[in-house]
């Protein structure tokens, strides 16, 4: 094959790769030139050199047929040449562009079906680090008690320094019944955190519905655990359902919610953002702003109050802003996480896909949220124990006079319970193995004064039990009588 034959046969491979996702590299080999620093060999700088589109090619042509012709051992081409998208996406910078292999895109879309299997976990890459976005509501994530902004550092006892989010959501993913290990970096935290997580079955249900007496008014609460493709249509069947039974009052519940579709969120504020105001503004790379406006006409005759948290993202945001913003609703909780950028899925046409950001949300008033959040107008913090990390047990139990994060965890979590364990500094002493000792009488278990796995097991099942008592759900509450004392004015 000449010189010639073989880079039209580079080009057209490459074309091939990308199909129907070319559109997204307009732009990328424009007429403008593009500086290369030249080196003069003696480590100076000399002229900056300009390259157009025809020597651009040609010197990946030649990376390429020098890396195939000379490398020390044998290469692989359809790697190399997904290893140069994997790198165009990642010179980006963007925690949420992403390039997706076949078995990752299979993956992802899996993950946008009715169910899948692992540990409930939205992760992104954030500074460098594999971090949790948010743990899905009940589930392994959130049970062995893990938290927004953990850092993944090793999964399984294996360093995923280099690895890409992809390909460490490959390693935490697996069959139900299975545990993966993984090594925690958290702030606050002096020590790294080993948590044991047991892979299940995490069902896609979006919408759940629940409702609450208070002062002989009822108080409906529709939770939206994520924004899947049925979402918006399953959020009006319920609201439905909720005004035909005579609410008085309707709490929206964004918490914990990674993000997701959306078109999903847009189509829930026509439920809910009145007289036809902005649900949220899209601005793209020019600078140019489109306004999804609601379509509902009349405002609702009862009071409606969101609920958010930091682990809020992405999606939830743009609701709680709506919420906010247009619908002049108070919002109860913490600050969201600050997501303000909207992702599409392109198909490269061999199975792989780019996710890759194209566009900006704005709030309907035109404020970028991201990297900021969307702050409350009601800060209610949930009580400290809502954050404790399960105990993880090695060979031996934990036992008098150790000391270490371990230790630090149970304590905390047996404050949280009622058991006085007198510190929480993570230091096993005396009164810590009393509280231990009546922990372990009251749970019914063998009474030794160690920690082990049966103990550190119930330990967790009885503090994620309080956490998931409606009573105890500061945030909850502090909207319930809201909603009364809303309700009660009008």
């Amino acid at each position: 094959m000449n010189l010639n034959s073989k880079r039209l046969f580079i080009v057209v491979l490459l074309i091939a790769i990308l199909g129907a996702g070319s559109y997204i590299f307009t732009g990328m080999f424009s007429s403008e030139a593009t500086p290369i620093l030249q080196g003069s060999g003696d480590g100076e700088q000399t002229e900056v050199v300009e390259l157009d589109d025809d020597e651009l090619m040609k010197k990946f042509e030649k990376a390429l047929e020098t890396i195939e012709s000379q490398y020390v051992e044998e290469v692989d081409r359809q790697k190399l040449i997904e290893g140069a998208i994997s790198g165009m996406v990642g010179e980006l910078g963007d925690p949420f562009s992403d390039y997706m292999d076949q078995e990752t895109a299979n993956e992802f879309v899996e993950s946008l079906g009715s169910e899948f299997q692992g540990i409930g976990a939205e992760v992104s890459m954030i500074n460098g680090k594999v971090t949790i976005v948010s743990p899905f509501r009940e589930s392994p994530a959130e049970q062995a008690g893990l938290q927004a902004n953990d850092r993944i550092i090793e999964i399984d006892g294996e360093n995923i320094e280099g690895l890409s989010v992809n390909e460490a959501v490959l390693l935490i993913r697996g069959e139900k019944g299975t545990t993966v290990r993984l090594t925690i970096e958290r702030d606050g935290s002096s020590e790294l955190l080993e948590v044991p997580v047991e892979r299940d079955t995490i069902p896609i249900e979006t919408v759940r519905t629940e409702t609450f007496e208070r002062d002989g008014l009822t108080i409906g609460k529709l939770e939206i655990t994520s924004f899947s493709e049925d979402t918006a249509i399953d959020f009006r069947e319920q609201l439905a359902e909720l005004e035909q039974d005579g609410i008085d009052a309707l709490l929206v519940d964004v918490r914990g919610n990674p993000g997701g579709y959306l078109n999903a969120v847009e189509h829930i504020g026509d439920e809910l953002i009145p007289d036809g105001k902005p649900v949220v503004q899209i601005e793209d790379r020019e600078g140019a702003r489109t306004s999804y406006t609601s379509k509902l006409n009349d405002a609702k005759d009862y009071p409606i109050i969101g609920l958010i948290d930091e682990r809020s993202a992405s999606a939830s945001e743009i609701l709680a802003a709506a919420l906010k913003e247009s619908g002049g609703y108070d919002l109860v909780g913490t600050t969201t996480f600050g997501k303000g950028t909207v992702q599409q899925t392109v198909d490269l046409g061999d199975g792989s896909d780019l996710k890759l950001t194209m566009m900006r949300w704005l709030t309907p008033d035109g404020n970028n949220i991201n990297q900021e959040g969307v702050t409350p107008t009601i800060e209610e913090e949930q009580p400290e124990y809502f954050t404790s990390t399960a105990v993880s047990v090695g060979d031996d139990p934990i036992a008098f006079d150790s000391l270490g994060e371990q230790v630090k965890n149970a304590q905390f979590i047996l404050r949280g319970l009622g058991f006085d364990p007198g510190r929480e500094d993570g230091y096993f002493d005396q009164q810590t193995v009393e509280a231990i000792e009546a922990f372990q009488n009251d749970a019914g278990i063998e009474v030794t004064g160690e920690i082990n796995q049966e103990t550190a097991t119930a330990l967790q099942e009885q503090i994620v039990e309080e956490i998931r008592k409606p009573e105890n759900d500061n945030q909850l509450q502090r909207a319930i009588e809201l909603a009364v004392e809303q309700r009660n004015q009008n």
